[in-house]
């Protein structure tokens, strides 16, 4: 559907802008209002401005200005204008003029910096904007990718915002193209949008272009860097790179070089960032050459205080600082420190953490290092505190030299800076919480209200507390020009208050997220009010209640009784009441005084319903007796009498009566032929039971319940309480006594609200409109029908929303101004002199919706002698019914008759229409359908001849075939040639004269080119090939040379010529194989027989001899020899079979002779055994330590046996230490104890003795007794 008119909210068309000033200047502030005559109010820091010599206010029509004269360092304050409910704020900035003192070349250099003041934020975001539009608009179509425009590198001062614009051409897209931005590599800036960041998307209808910008509100230095744009479509993808340069804000002559050194952030010392060395250039600008000599002011502009800092000692720190001013010098000794320790390669780390992770709120995310010991333990830290376990949210895992951290169910509270702490050493990064998109659950509902009502939209999302944008009509409603928007959060639901509205407030609402949106329609109507039922004259006797009653349209309106136009003052007797739409005045026990003129008037509409009470006096007449019955109705004589009652409401009828004695009153009611239609007493009838109400006085109606007789002396009283349609009809009430008889006939009229009408039909259903149709009640309430209600809803919604306040008085209705796509339903009320009906049964749901627009482009793309072939673009409006395809018709020239050129639908933007005849001239159409029908047609206007057009063969050789193609032995082979030619050519493939083999070289023709495929390259695949192409007698041909090349043999024949000095002469011959490609030389490779490492000497070495020099003397070689091609060098190489032996030369040296040294030496003992005493059934050990060259043989004897071949025993030795263990020995095992050890150079002998003493343990404790029991 088109898009809305955009209104503003403001008063202003034109709004006054935030002006800088110098001191002693003029300022002038202009503003626009939409309407001449508004009376404006300009003030001053909230308080009104009167007119003066300094403040000047002119206004001419709609345009209004403030001029203040002799502009003053007090005048930089805070203005506004006010214009009825709308005020605009804006600023007076004040500098003070340019000082004509004398500087010293120092302070003069930052001059023109100083002098290019940073403009207004506002200011500078819009001369941003222009820069870069217009930059756009001078840069050639991008003919490749998406972008029409791609957005430019920016550069912006600190506090200033800059705009990135691309745009992207639309006509050949169905749909809205999808657009990221990202900073750097991974930081999707979607999620990032907020108070620096702001994402916006138009469409120019007229030029089908796609705008996209991004604008960086209040920028700082760490937005500098690189940012890409992404668009992508469904088959389509283009990105485009830009930087963004944040410069430092110029510094005034005045600034502490203490404040250019703060923190950057607070309570994180270890995390602040500090950039010293670029505030150092700034502090040139304002340090005083003099206090360090004017020969060091022009070199100390240059000083790097980071790398001073890091060749100076400890000691010199403080020097340092106060000769450069530094004043924070404990956070940048830690910030040299963390520099120190990036310098130095991790010890503890193998693998650290990157420098940022990203994750959805809810997912979980790991994150991993790898250290190098892996018995290591790590600990986590969280900004800075040490992460603790618990539950599920943190699990920690050690697998191998792994570590790794996992943290469950993201939230925003997880996004923060995390470390991994392994002994001395840390790795950080920082995790970043992407917020899910926010959905719209429960859309707005279209509302209809009166001026001055109160207006709230509604809508329910998927997250508590969530950030949403109001717009009305395309413009984002805000606070700040007016208090009319009232804005609030309750759990999931948004709600947006107009407290009082207005008829400029009727327009199109719309709620944003980053989800969606929801769209709903206010219409704002001035008041009317209707008069359902008027207030009636009422005549009464004394002693009876008077009931006033009105039924207005507005249940909200108020009102006031008049008596003789005196309010009416309600006491005990008298009362009022408002009940909905009903007014009531009520006065018990009438009296004479009551009777009088009264009127109601409804609180602020020019409305005056009047009404008289008439007092009915009885007047007591002295009657004779014997006087027949009588019934004193004013109709008597005359056409039957009608009484008209509202259903629902009480009919009374007060019939005076006389007659002596006491006549006996009958009610009948009668049918249009006088037959008794209601009678108490069946078995009885006026005529045939005379006699007997002669003398019986009982009433043939109850006294009691809805219809009613009550008798009194001289009059009788019929009533009908809540009055029903059944009640309608003719009443005859009878009088009969002993004298005579009298009867009189009263109509009854009930009237009523009509029926429900049926449910209205809809047709001629458009883009925003339908026509409803309807059919008038079946039953009106027997009063004419004024006219219609009509009422609409969304399918899905609850609440009706009334389209007209002025009665429709006709039976169809044009309902406009809904929102395609969306499903509504109607019905309709009746609306007579009683009041309002119910409403019919909705409507049947339909959809407003449109057919697209003819397709674009529509052209011949090719013809046969059978075929035709037709291409097109798709409509430029699509709409929300989508597009279900296009359908292909022809005529014959001369014919009116369109024949579908396909069997149903296409959804391609081609076609081919097969089966023609040859020689016929046909017209060619296309339409485009969807769900609301078929476009208008898009024609080729002249007729097409259906015959094959005759055109002569040619191909049309790439340039990269029209020289020898080099290929690699196994690599696919894929050549593709285009011709033209027409009807379809026949093409023959040659190589070297032979046709080809189909088995080894595929060949694919199609209409418009030629394809040969080899999937694996052999090098007999290698040679000329050609291809003809014929029609008839006309040919064309070309010839492609195919070289395969493989890697080359190795050289043969290799020989070592020549050994002399520190040089080896070698020879050798071309390999056999070259590989089918040219040798484009060697690589020559020596190795010392002793290791048999091989080092390259020559390569790319063309000749085949050469001499290798710089070998070491005494040392044996080998050579061997790779050759190469462009495919590389050879699999194997030519190694000679001899080595080359470098010989050395001068004095032979000849070691001198010496007598070896005899080492032997007896054994003996250097630690002897001790003698022992051991518990019984307890191992045992015996230990000593021998020493002997060579090593002796040890033998161990107790009381002189040896001991070698007892199990129980078992002897060790390790490292010249003896040792015998007894296992589990009694008090058998005693005894002296020998070892003994033997060398050819002698023996040695030591003992010991050895006491077991029996175990003294209670026989149930003892574990030998035990384990035998068990």
């Amino acid at each position: 559907m088109p898009e809305p008119v955009k209104k503003t909210v403001s008063a202003f068309t034109k709004k006054p802008k935030t002006t800088e000033v110098t001191a002693g200047n003029t300022a002038v502030f202009e503003a626009e209002t939409e309407k001449s005559g508004i009376k404006v109010k300009w003030q001053r820091a909230g308080t009104e401005i009167t007119e003066s010599e300094k403040y000047v206010i002119k206004t001419e029509g709609n345009k209004h200005s403030l001029t203040i004269n002799n502009v003053g360092k007090e005048d930089d304050v805070t203005y506004a204008v006010i214009a009825g409910s709308s005020k605009v704020k804006f600023e007076l900035k004040v500098k003070e003029p340019e000082k004509s003192e004398t500087v010293t070349p120092a302070e003069a250099a930052p001059a023109p910096a100083a002098l290019e003041s940073p403009a207004p934020p506002a200011e500078s975001s819009q001369n941003t904007q222009v820069s870069s539009a217009e930059t756009h608009s001078e840069e050639p179509l991008d003919p490749i990718g998406l972008f029409v425009a791609r957005p430019q590198d920016g550069e912006v001062t600190v506090g200033g915002n800059i705009t990135f614009t691309a745009k992207v051409a639309g006509e050949s897209l169905l749909k809205k193209p999808s657009v990221k931005w990202f900073k750097g590599k991974w930081m999707d800036l979607g999620s990032k949008v907020g108070k620096h960041l702001q994402l916006r998307d138009s469409y120019d209808r007229n030029t089908k272009v796609y705008t996209f910008e991004m604008e960086i509100i209040e920028a700082n230095m760490t937005f500098a860097g690189g940012y890409r744009c992404e668009v992508s479509t469904k088959d389509k993808f283009d990105s485009s790179n830009f930087s963004l340069t944040v410069n430092e804000a110029p510094v005034s002559g005045d600034l502490d070089i203490r404040a250019a050194f703060r923190r950057t952030t607070e309570g994180h010392d270890d995390g602040a960032e500090f950039n010293f060395s670029s505030l150092l250039k700034k502090r040139d600008s304002f340090l005083r050459p003099s206090n360090r000599g004017e020969g060091k002011s022009e070199s100390q502009s240059d000083v790097d205080v980071w790398d001073i800092l890091r060749k100076a000692p400890p000691t010199e720190y403080e020097k340092i600082a106060f000769q450069y001013g530094i004043t924070d010098l404990r956070g940048m000794l830690k910030r040299l420190k963390r520099i120190k320790k990036e310098e130095k390669k991790s010890t503890a780390f193998l693998k650290k953490l990157d420098p940022a992770y990203q994750v959805d709120k809810g997912q979980k995310i790991k994150l991993m290092v790898e250290v190098a010991n892996p018995d290591a333990d790590v600990k986590w830290l969280k900004n800075g505190q040490e992460i603790q376990v618990s539950g599920s949210k943190y699990i920690f895992e050690a697998v191998g030299n792994k570590r790794i951290l996992t943290i469950n169910h993201c939230s925003l509270a997880d996004d923060a800076a995390y470390e991994c702490v392994v002994g001395d050493e840390k790795s950080f990064t920082e995790l970043f919480v992407k917020e899910p998109p926010i959905l719209i659950t429960h859309p707005l509902e279209d509302q209809m209200v009166m001026v001055g009502e109160r207006v709230e939209f509604e809508c329910e999302v998927s997250e508590e507390g969530a950030t949403v944008k109001w717009e009305k009509d395309g413009i984002e409603l805000t606070r700040e020009e007016t208090f009319k928007y009232r804005f609030k959060k309750d759990g999931k639901k948004q709600y947006l208050i107009i407290n009082e509205s207005t008829k400029e407030d009727s327009g199109h609402y719309t709620v944003k997220t980053n989800g969606g949106a929801s769209v709903a329609e206010l219409i704002v109507q001035e008041k009317k009010l209707e008069v359902y039922q008027s207030i009636a004259d009422l005549t009464v006797k004394a002693r009876d209640q008077a009931v006033f009653k009105c039924e207005v349209s507005d249940e909200n309106v108020k009102g006031i009784w008049l008596k003789n136009g005196k309010e009416v003052i309600p006491d005990e007797r008298i009362k009022i009441s408002h009940i909905g739409r009903i007014h009531k005045l009520t006065i018990e026990d009438v009296t004479p005084e009551d009777e009088a003129d009264y009127s109601f008037i409804p609180q602020g509409f020019a409305y005056n319903l009047s009404a008289k009470l008439q007092f009915l006096e009885v007047k007591i007449d002295f009657v004779p007796r014997e006087e027949p019955p009588k019934i004193h109705l004013d109709c008597l004589g005359q056409s039957p009498d009608t009484i008209v009652v509202v259903a629902g409401n009480k009919l009374r009828l007060d019939v005076p009566v006389s007659g002596d004695p006491t006549p006996t009153v009958i009610w009948q009611k009668v049918n249009k032929r006088n037959d008794l239609l209601r009678n108490s007493d069946d078995s009885m009838t006026p005529s045939e039971n005379s006699s007997d109400l002669n003398t019986d006085n009982k009433l043939l109606f109850e006294s009691e319940g809805r219809v009613r007789v009550e008798m009194h002396e001289d009059h009788c009283v019929f009533i009908i309480e809540g009055a029903e349609k059944e009640d309608e009809g003719v009443y005859r009430v009878i009088l009969k006594n002993p004298v005579g008889e009298d009867k009189a006939d009263i109509t009854v009229k009930v009237i009523d609200v009509p029926d429900p009408p049926e449910a209205p039909t809809i047709s001629n259903i458009g883009e925003d409109y339908c026509t409803v149709q309807w059919q008038p009640p079946k039953y009106d309430g027997g009063q004419p029908v004024l006219g219609y209600i009509l009422e609409r809803k969304k399918k899905k919604s609850y609440r009706w929303m009334r389209l007209n306040f002025d009665l429709l008085k006709e039976l169809t209705y044009e309902a406009k101004r809904m929102i395609e796509g969306v499903v509504y339903e109607m019905r309709i009320y009746a609306v007579n002199s009683i009041g309002m009906s119910r409403p019919s049964p909705a409507s049947q749901p339909f959809m407003p919706i449109a057919p697209p627009s003819e397709p674009t482009h529509f052209t011949v793309e090719d013809v046969s002698d059978s075929t035709v072939s037709l291409k097109w673009r798709p409509p430029e409006r699509i709409g929300a019914g989508g597009l279900d395809g296009y359908m292909v018709e022809y005529c014959k020239d001369g014919s009116t008759e369109w024949i579908p050129a396909l069997p149903g639908l296409t959804e391609r933007t081609s076609a081919l229409v097969k089966d023609l005849v040859t020689g016929d001239k046909l017209y060619f159409r296309i339409k485009a359908v969807n769900l609301a029908g078929e476009s208008a047609a898009a024609t080729i206007k002249e007729p097409v001849t259906v015959q094959e057009i005759l055109q002569r063969p040619k191909f049309w050789l790439p340039r990269h075939l029209r020289q020898t193609l080099v290929k690699k032995v196994g690599e696919t082979i894929n050549i593709v040639i285009p011709f033209q030619g027409k009807p379809r050519p026949k093409i023959t493939w040659l190589k070297d004269g032979q046709t080809l083999d189909s088995k080894d070289v595929g060949i694919r023709n199609s209409s418009t080119d030629t394809i040969l495929f080899i999937r694996k390259a052999e090098l007999h695949h290698s040679g000329a090939y050609e291809v003809t192409l014929q029609i008839e007698n006309m040919s064309d041909k070309v010839a492609i040379t195919i070289q395969i090349i493989d890697k080359p043999g190795p050289p043969q024949n290799i020989k070592l010529v020549d050994v002399w000095g520190f040089n080896a002469a070698l020879e050798w011959s071309p390999p056999q194989d070259d590989g089918n490609a040219q040798i484009l030389g060697y690589t020559v490779q020596k190795a010392d027989k002793k290791t048999m490492e091989w080092y390259t000497v020559f390569d790319h070495y063309r000749r085949t001899n050469c001499i290798v020099s710089d070998l070491i003397m005494g040392n044996d070689y080998f050579f061997r020899i790779f050759s190469e091609n462009l495919c590389g060098l050879s699999e194997t190489a030519a190694t000679t079979k001899n080595p080359a032996h470098i010989q050395k030369t001068g004095t032979t040296y000849k070691p001198p002779c010496y007598k070896e040294h005899d080492f032997s030496e007896a054994p003996k003992f250097t630690h002897p055994l001790v003698n022992r005493s051991v518990i019984a059934g307890y191992n045992t050990t015996l230990s000593c330590a021998v020493r002997g060259i060579p090593k002796p043989k040890i033998f161990w004897f107790k009381n002189k046996m040896d001991l070698s071949g007892d199990a129980k025993y078992r002897m060790f030795s390790k490292q010249g230490v003896l040792t015998l263990e007894i296992r589990k020995p009694t008090p058998f095992d005693g005894g002296i104890y020998t070892c003994k050890a033997v060398n050819e150079c002698g023996e040695a002998e030591i003992e010991c003795r050895l006491d077991v003493r029996g175990n003294q343990m209670n026989p149930m404790h003892n574990p030998n007794t035990a384990r035998k029991r068990d």
